[in-house]
């Protein structure tokens, strides 16, 4: 059973790595941009009108972007599950597995199954609850999947289920 967090729909998962990038990006916006945008506003509102001063509203825009941003995280830091070790059963997909499928066409294509705060395309990281991790879910090896897509189901097979670089971080 996936934990799900306030967002309706949204896996509470995280690995290791992506909740220290979260702590990173918080410890970031808290400790060195907030700080600097504060400044910045301070120093144009010493200009005097505020009304027109376009430094001064951009400014103040920024810190409540930032102040969003710094809510967001610290509730979403504090429903996050870590999952820091590898399942029993490493011939099965499950979280933070990296797999290997192969299409139709014979293309082979890698992904990892990570959390929805830490999915980057650029480095084939999918989201637990997208359509392609979600027919991965416990196939294994030699497995095929049937994935639905917008312009209809598409086959894979299971070609290597791997949890070896989670060893290594």
């Amino acid at each position: 059973m996936t934990k799900t967090s306030s967002r309706a729909g949204i896996s509470a998962y995280i690995t290791p790595e992506g909740r220290a990038r979260l702590r990173d990006e918080m410890s970031y916006l808290w400790k060195v941009k907030r700080p600097q945008v504060t400044q910045a506003v301070a120093e144009a509102a010493a200009m005097g009108d505020r009304s027109e001063n376009a430094e001064y509203i951009y400014g103040k825009k920024q810190l409540r972007q930032i102040d969003s941003r710094l809510r967001f995280l610290s509730k979403r830091l504090d429903e996050l599950v870590v999952v820091d070790r590898i399942p029993d059963d490493t011939s099965r997909v499950y979280f933070g597995a990296w797999v290997d499928v192969e299409d139709d066409e014979g293309n082979v294509h890698r992904y990892r199954i990570v959390g929805p705060d830490e999915t980057d395309a650029t480095k084939n990281f999918i989201s637990i609850d997208s359509p392609m991790a979600k027919a991965l879910l416990r196939a294994a090896e030699g497995d095929e999947v049937v994935v639905s897509r917008p312009n209809g189901p598409a086959t894979f097979v299971v070609v290597l289920v791997n949890y070896s670089a989670l060893l290594i971080l």
